[in-house]
């Protein structure tokens, strides 16, 4: 059985629009002002969602449940796979004790939290999106921040907001080459794009969560260090983008300021050194005080430690990053990719059809789920614990209890991850994502600001970029045409833009609030970070509409 999307059924677009943005309204109040945990609002947002797209959307049921268990399989698997091994790796490394080294060479490099948040959050953080992506900058770092002291509430909130310049180029510059499958444009000129785009955004990063943790005053003694964290980045981002390709701006730029920050704290340092308990010299700095009935942590102690212990600490995390590595070399890639097993789901594969103004022509939507158990770097990840166990002597059966242990403290997270993304192939194919695509598009001369926007909207409903652009990116060539904008810029916003909305994506949030062990506390990690989404999203509007303009010389 086979229907054609209906993408203003109340034959109102504003209406219609209302209708479609009912359950993410609904998400929004149940995580923000009732604070409702993650694992009971996500899976009442779900059902919201059904239940327009077979009333109001004219969906047929049996396509809405099938829409449901392939988002929720997605969910499961890579992104909860990789979720779980990532978690499991890091547990790996405290319940053998050696995080304890881990922190306490990252404290021999620099005791200062500012620069650990720097070195880790944003730099660790840009390497791990632009080698695996799937979440997993924010599951490892957001952990290790915790681990070396940090508050919960912070860690979280500060990784997810340096997660936002390296995701259009993350997995290998997978959302380019997404961008350019259903744009049918040059993915090298929209990467080129994108790369004239971020960097703006990249210098200002490293100063924002830096400022947001200790106030301007105190970012200010770190003045140098955030400058060369975040020039050098946006510097080797846009070089990399425009002369090498969307593949590997990430990696090179994470590892240049990574370089850079070890090379400038052999001739640099602060004056005083600010740590997470508030310590800064003499002083005693508030300003952290997030939730005052946590005991002050312990400053970390600086020792000399041999190069043997040192490698077999961080071996864990040295693993990981050879196979994940190993796992993107596009050979390797290919050669695994065949084990993947490809189910076109039943009721849904190309049942529904696209059509104007959506599509040029009307056009099936496939929908196979694709099980990639070898090509992800959820395995990567496993393999890599699994090797670490062997290298640190845990036997086989304690790593399987330690895995056991972390799949139950994950249980909930699962659920969230699993209807968030249920919600998100419901939307998708009830043709209720398209509608707010519609609704941007009808702003005229003042799209070129909204159309990041359209990325926005993208990335906080299926958490990732590469979705948002499987998403909207047809749509924004469309409308671009229309309204005489240039369909490279207008695709490359939607990447640039949706970057903007991983913050607050509920799908981001279970995985921040799993490694933090903030399980149920989806709606006050979203509160930290949604203001800094809008801004971000505000700022990227505006660049792009001088560069349809004023800037236009921009535009490759």
């Amino acid at each position: 059985m086979t229907w054609e999307q209906v993408y203003n059924p109340m034959e109102n677009l504003a209406l219609s629009g209302a209708e479609a943005a009912f359950p993410l309204a609904a998400l929004f109040y149940m995580l923000l002002i009732r604070r409702t945990p993650g694992h009971f609002a996500m899976p009442i947002a779900l059902l919201c969602t059904f239940l327009i797209a077979i009333s109001v959307y004219r969906m047929p049921v049996g396509a809405a449940v099938g829409a449901v268990g392939a988002g929720a399989i997605f969910g499961l698997f890579p992104i909860f796979w990789m979720i779980l091994a990532a978690i499991f790796l890091y547990n790996l490394s405290v319940e053998t004790g050696q995080f304890e080294i881990v922190k306490s060479s990252i404290a021999r490099l620099t005791e200062d939290a500012r620069l650990q948040v720097l070195l880790i959050a944003f730099a660790f953080g840009a390497f791990l999106e632009g080698a695996a992506g799937f979440g997993a900058p924010v599951a490892i770092t957001a952990g290790m921040l915790v681990g070396l002291g940090f508050r919960p509430l912070y860690a979280a909130g500060l990784c997810l907001i340096a997660n936002t310049a390296p995701v259009a180029f993350g997995s290998i510059g997978i959302p380019i080459f997404v961008a350019g499958q259903v744009s049918g444009l040059d993915r090298f000129l929209i990467g080129s794009m994108v790369g004239r785009q971020l960097p703006f955004l990249s210098i200002l990063v490293p100063f924002w969560i830096v400022c947001l943790m200790v106030g301007w005053k105190k970012t200010w003694e770190v003045f140098p260090a955030c400058l060369t964290v975040g020039g050098v980045f946006a510097v080797t981002q846009w070089a990399t983008s425009n002369y090498l390709g969307p593949e590997l701006p990430d990696i090179l730029s994470s590892l240049a300021s990574i370089v850079a920050l070890v090379l400038l704290l052999t001739v640099w340092k602060p004056k005083t050194v600010w740590r997470v308990n508030g310590e800064n010299g003499d002083e005693n700095n508030s300003e952290t005080e997030t939730t005052p009935t946590e005991e002050p942590v312990t400053p970390i102690a600086v020792k000399p430690i041999p190069f043997p212990t040192l490698m077999k600490a961080w071996s864990p995390f040295l693993i990981m990053t050879l196979l994940i590595l190993i796992w993107g070399i596009k050979p390797i890639n290919v050669f695994f990719d065949q084990a993947t097993i490809h189910l076109p789901l039943p009721g849904l594969h190309q049942a529904a059809i696209k059509v104007a103004p959506v599509a040029v022509e009307p056009t099936p939507m496939d929908c196979i789920v694709r099980i990639n158990w070898l090509n992800t770097p959820g395995t990567a990840i496993f393999i890599a614990a699994f090797l670490s166990a062997l290298f640190l002597g845990v036997s086989f059966g304690r790593s399987l209890n330690l895995l056991g242990r972390t799949l139950h403290q994950l249980l909930k997270p699962m659920v969230s991850v699993a209807s968030i993304l249920g919600l998100a192939y419901v939307m998708n194919y009830s043709g209720m994502s398209s509608t707010f695509g519609l609704l941007l598009t009808g702003t005229g001369g003042a799209f070129p600001f909204f159309s990041p926007l359209l990325g926005w909207v993208g990335v906080f409903l299926t958490g990732s970029d590469t979705s948002a652009n499987a998403l909207f990116g047809h749509l924004q060539t469309v409308t671009s045409h229309q309204v005489g904008m240039d369909p490279v810029l207008a695709v490359a916003a939607n990447t640039s833009g949706g970057v903007t909305g991983k913050m607050i994506s509920p799908l981001s949030l279970a995985v921040a609030t799993a490694a933090t062990g903030l399980i149920g506390k989806e709606g006050t990690l979203m509160r930290f970070t949604i203001v800094h989404s809008i801004i971000f999203a505000v700022l990227i509007g505006l660049l792009t509409l001088l560069q349809s303009s004023v800037l236009s010389w921009m535009v490759p």
